[in-house]
């Protein structure tokens, strides 16, 4: 989320855009063009590449630090008045993120750990305001200082303005670290993990969540899926690129999991209907009547219930539009 844009600080060093930042080969072919079809802060064409020797997919040229900027608006991730916009609206994104929230207290009861969460790019803090009224400690870190403020004032969870290599904690201060959509927005997610892996406890466990390029989604849509994200996603993987990297970075893989009730049918519907999806319309600032607002939300939320049973099957064949793993240290 927007934690991610604290990558653009330090950016690609010179002459190393065209290499596969996992493997190094220079080696790629050009899969397709795209350009940012959620948010129109471009009209740039950018190309998805894949690495000929480990597959994993990217964008090119990467955007340097203060272009990659420009590509994320106002209120990323996070749109005030959609906060206020009805108890519906709450109930809707609480029962939603009923995966994420499970998948994480199954690793914490697992792992044999106690302590708080630590949430990586937490945005608002809603998922965070979850798990508190559980009883669990936790805290959020985010790049954005109003998503931190939100997360404070709105739903009074702690949270701090910084990268996760400057937090503000002891390493191993954590019984498990949570990442969800952030490393796919790095230009060194290994970085990330290893200061991840810094602040865990010996047992704890990290949770990452991204898109997962070897969905049907992707398979039936292209460059129109929105797991590209294009421009602000830079790196696409598939679950065997996100072994390997984890692996790299001292983790080992507990659990997968394929499905997020969130993520997953509206990711889908999203990548058919962009013009219609409710935040994006907001962050734009599309002129609409309060009724055509409605209606288009109403479509919106129509269209993703539409796409639940498809998104159901291909996660059920392990071939989900995201990856949530959970890993922990190896050993």
């Amino acid at each position: 989320m927007s934690q991610a844009l604290n990558n653009t600080v330090k950016g690609p060093a010179p002459g190393t855009e065209s290499v596969c930042p996992a493997c190094g080969d220079a080696e790629s072919r050009t899969l397709f063009t795209a350009t940012d079809r959620l948010y129109h802060t471009t009209k740039k064409v950018f190309s998805i590449v894949e690495c000929r020797r480990c597959r994993l997919l990217r964008l090119k040229p990467w955007p340097d630090p203060i272009e990659l900027r420009q590509y994320y608006p106002d209120n990323y991730w996070y749109v005030p008045e959609m906060e206020v916009a009805g108890q519906w609206l709450e109930h809707y994104r609480r029962a939603v993120l009923c995966d994420h929230t499970r998948f994480v207290r199954q690793a914490l009861s697992g792992c044999g750990e106690t302590g708080p969460i630590l949430d990586v790019g937490c945005g608002g803090g809603l998922f965070l305001r979850l798990m508190a009224e559980r009883g669990l400690p936790v805290f959020g870190l985010d790049f954005s200082l109003q998503a931190a403020e939100v997360a404070w004032t709105h739903n009074r969870v702690p949270a701090v303005c910084c990268s996760l290599s400057r937090a503000p904690f002891a390493p191993g201060s954590f019984a498990v670290v949570t990442m969800f959509h952030v490393l796919e927005h790095l230009y060194e997610p290994a970085a990330y993990l290893q200061s991840a892996h810094e602040l865990l406890k010996p047992n704890g466990r990290l949770i990452v969540q991204v898109p997962n390029a070897q969905c049907w989604q992707f398979l039936l849509l292209g460059e129109n899926w929105i797991g590209l994200d294009v421009p602000r996603h830079l790196l696409t993987f598939r679950p065997r690129e996100l072994e390997v990297l984890l692996d790299q970075c001292g983790f080992e893989v507990v659990r997968t999991k394929y499905f997020s009730l969130r993520d997953n049918p509206a990711g889908m519907a999203t990548s058919l209907a962009p013009s219609i999806e409710p935040m994006a319309r907001r962050i734009r600032r599309i002129p609409e009547t309060p009724n055509m607002r409605l209606f288009k939300d109403l479509v919106y939320f129509g269209l993703t219930a539409a796409c639940l049973p498809f998104a159901m099957l291909e996660a059920a064949c392990h071939a989900g539009a995201t990856i949530m793993v959970e890993a922990r240290k190896k050993s």
